[in-house]
C-alpha cells in the first residue's frame, strides 16, 4: 500500500470540488512514483470522447485518443489526465497538433522509456484523420521506428 506521503502531491484524485478547465492547461497533469522500476510494462489510456476546436472555423472536432507508454520513474495520474484532455475542449488546433502537444506534454511530465499517442478523429468534410506520434529513449528507439512504420497500415483503421 502507498504511504500518505507518496500521495500528497495528488491534489485532484478524490477531490469532490474539482473545477473543469475551460482552457488548455498542462499544469493540470499530476504524477506519482512508479513502484515497479526495472520492470518494463505498458500503460494504455483510452479517451473515446476527446473534443477540440478547429482553429479556423471554431467548429468542434471529435476524436478518440489512445495513449500508451512504458514508464520509467514517474507515471501520470488518470484523473489529472482526464481533466488535461478535457482542457482541449475550447482549444483551437489541428488534429495533428493536438496529438503532438499531448505527446510533448506527457514526455516532459514523466520522462518515460517510450510514449505514443494516436488520434482517431471523426470525419470532417468526408475525410477522417488518424494522427500518430511517438517518442523513445535510446534503448527503445527500435520500438519507436517499428511502431511508426506500423501506422502506415491504413487497413487497421478501416471500419467495416
Amino acid at each position: 500500500m502507498r504511504s500518505d506521503e507518496s500521495l500528497e502531491r495528488l491534489t485532484l484524485l478524490g477531490c469532490q470540488g474539482v473545477e473543469y478547465p475551460s482552457d488548455y492547461s498542462p499544469a493540470l497533469l499530476e504524477i506519482f512514483d512508479n513502484r515497479h522500476v526495472g520492470r518494463e510494462y505498458v500503460v494504455t489510456f483510452d479517451c473515446p470522447e476527446f473534443t477540440t476546436l478547429c482553429p479556423k472555423t471554431g467548429q468542434p472536432d471529435f476524436g478518440h485518443i489512445f495513449i500508451s507508454y512504458i514508464p520509467r520513474l514517474r507515471m501520470v495520474e488518470s484523473k489529472s489526465l482526464k481533466l488535461y484532455l478535457f482542457s482541449f475542449r475550447n482549444h483551437g488546433d489541428f488534429h495533428e497538433d493536438c496529438v503532438n502537444i499531448i505527446l510533448n506534454d506527457l514526455w516532459e511530465l514523466m520522462d518515460p522509456c517510450y510514449l505514443e499517442v494516436r488520434g482517431i478523429f471523426m470525419p470532417r468534410g468526408g475525410i477522417s484523420i488518424y494522427p500518430f506520434a511517438n517518442r523513445a529513449d535510446a534503448d527503445h528507439e527500435e520500438l519507436r521506428r517499428m511502431r511508426l512504420a506500423q501506422n502506415f497500415n491504413t487497413d487497421a483503421f478501416i471500419r467495416r
